[in-house]
């Protein structure tokens, strides 16, 4: 058959929840990793739940990673497109496998390309390429994204070779910031049968062993780039992720996403105009996630964005990752008539020491402050923090804490520090006495298990605002939950109770099962019609980015 596909694009592989769940219980179950899934988990009839999976036990829905179109596969679907190169893709592994092993059953496909945006391990990329390999040996497998990145980055050659030729077993690997011009010459040398090894930015298995190709650095213009949303019309759902700016102009101590997404750049307005108003002309997309990592910054595009919306009269509501120090009365009243629902905010700690370590370039007064306008402006609020940063004391989380317990924020979570070669902090390793890496890590005022406590006694005492689980949920899924007919006063009971079911079993781990009667306030939460009703309920479960 002759190819009619020249890159399938595959979008999130959301795993199988107790086999991942097991996956992770083999680090130990008192690993910082397992901790931090812990607080993710609700057993019943001895399997694990997730918020997500719960929801959809109970409804007899399908709530997942794959609510909110990919900005990935849009990005690079439309990047391809621009260059003359033909592709389908895969928003959810899992949601859409029969469609994906149908495609390669007809062998219709030159190229494969496995993102990994969201990705801290490496199995559900194993599980992706297994399944392609099982139904069309011969189709070319490339991997690329913040995960191959970060592994190019910071492991040695003797671990990249064993995990690239002999793990995954993949066929190329795209070792780049961005990669998407990587992708596309790669693809065209692949429908050309040309050599790669002239391809920048690889690692690629030939012959039994791992080759290298020279490494060139991309500097693709967003402005130049944008998504041509009519490539996907019809299929967006009511949500889509969108970016307007390539990485982030701050260098947080902690974080690595500038170190993986490259200098950072912005879109021109009229290129996001164009953008909403081909979303809006689609029709039936209710919400637009801004995924940028700070959408506020430079606030005076930020301002010339917001006036341009409200003159536009977009019928979809928006949310966005901010940084509230930067915020003022007038923006915020910009925000809210320009459809802002919600906003992200990644606060990190409560305590003025921690916030300098982290180079946050943020006071804990202007946290306030901007929590202060956005509460009054109508405009929810999550806050993300962490605990167990280098220099992190019991008197420093004490201070988070009491800023969680009363800066009014409508919703948080709590995250262990993740150790991460590629941050900033890694390179002040000797000054704070840092050792081990990612969820098990030890420096001179903290360690990992210490942290595990702190985050678990919050999890169980604070009630509000609402702790959000992280695992296949997020601060956008409450408006996914919103689209499928749930009020927020009910999406509180709903996400509370499921804490609440969590929270007990933390403090009793004898207690394995949920009890019933945080089963069925949960079903009683959900919105009228949902599948199965609240018996089958009682039932089932017994009585107890780029690339």
């Amino acid at each position: 058959m002759n190819r009619i596909i020249d890159c399938l694009l595959i979008g999130h592989n959301d795993m199988q929840f107790d086999r991942y769940e097991e996956y992770i219980a083999k680090m130990g179950m008192d690993s910082g990793a397992y901790r931090d899934l812990n607080l993710n988990i609700l057993w019943s009839g001895g399997k694990p739940f997730h918020l997500a999976g719960m929801f959809n036990h109970l409804s007899g829905q399908n709530l997942g990673m794959g609510e909110a179109f990919s900005a990935t596969i849009s990005y690079l679907g439309s990047f391809l497109d621009r260059n003359d190169l033909s592709f389908d893709y895969i928003q959810s592994f899992q949601e859409e496998k029969e469609r994906l092993a149908e495609i390669l059953s007809n062998d219709s496909v030159l190229a494969v390309a496995i993102t990994t945006t969201y990705y801290m391990f490496v199995l559900p990329i194993l599980e992706i390429v297994n399944f392609v390999r099982q139904l069309n040996p011969n189709v070319k497998i490339i991997v690329g994204g913040p995960y191959i990145a970060g592994i190019c980055r910071t492991q040695p050659d003797h671990v990249k070779e064993n995990l690239f030729a002999n793990v995954v077993a993949a066929d190329v690997y795209v070792n780049s910031s961005q990669g998407e011009a990587t992708l596309a010459q790669l693809i065209r040398s692949f429908k050309e049968n040309r050599a790669i090894a002239d391809v920048p930015n690889l690692y690629y298995n030939h012959d039994g062993k791992l080759h290298m190709t020279k490494v060139v650095r991309e500097a693709n213009n967003i402005s130049e780039n944008p998504v041509n949303w009519r490539l996907f019309s019809g299929a967006t759902g009511h949500s889509v992720n969108m970016r307007t700016a390539i990485s982030c102009p701050f260098s947080c101590a902690f974080c690595g996403f500038p170190q993986h997404a490259g200098d950072y750049q912005t879109s021109e307005t009229a290129v996001i105009a164009g953008e909403l108003a081909a979303l809006q002309a689609m029709g039936g997309v209710r919400c637009v996630n801004i995924i940028d990592d700070t959408f506020n910054v430079p606030l005076s595009r930020f301002k010339e964005i917001l006036r341009m919306m409200i003159d536009n009269r977009y019928d979809f509501d928006w949310i966005c990752n901010l940084r509230c120090q930067f915020l003022d009365e007038e923006t915020a009243q910009l925000m809210k008539q320009a459809g802002c629902v919600g906003v992200f905010l990644g606060i990190e700690s409560g305590s003025r020491k921690i916030l300098l370590n982290m180079n946050k370039k943020a006071t804990v007064e202007q946290y306030r402050k901007g929590i202060d306008l956005l509460r009054k402006a109508g405009i929810s609020t999550f806050g993300s923090f962490i605990i167990g940063f280098p220099g992190e004391t019991r008197e420093t989380s004490e201070e988070t804490i009491a800023f969680i317990r009363d800066s009014g924020i409508d919703y948080y979570r709590v995250h262990l520090w993740y150790c991460d070669p590629i941050t900033p902090i890694w390179n002040q390793r000797e000054k704070f006495g840092i050792s081990g890496e990612g969820f098990s890590w030890s420096h001179h005022t903290m360690n990992c298990h210490e942290a595990g406590d702190i985050i678990d006694s919050i999890f169980k005492t604070i009630r509000e605002p609402v702790w959000i689980p992280q695992y296949n949920f997020d601060f956008d899924s409450l408006w996914h939950l919103v689209y499928r007919g749930m009020d927020m006063d009910n999406i509180k009971i709903f996400i509370s109770t499921f804490n609440e079911g969590v929270a007990e079993r933390l403090e009793n781990p004898s207690i394995r099962e949920v009890r019933t009667g945080l089963l069925d306030r949960m079903a009683r939460s959900l919105p009228a019609g949902a599948e199965g009703g609240l018996g089958a309920h009682k039932q089932d479960f017994g009585v107890d980015f780029d690339f």
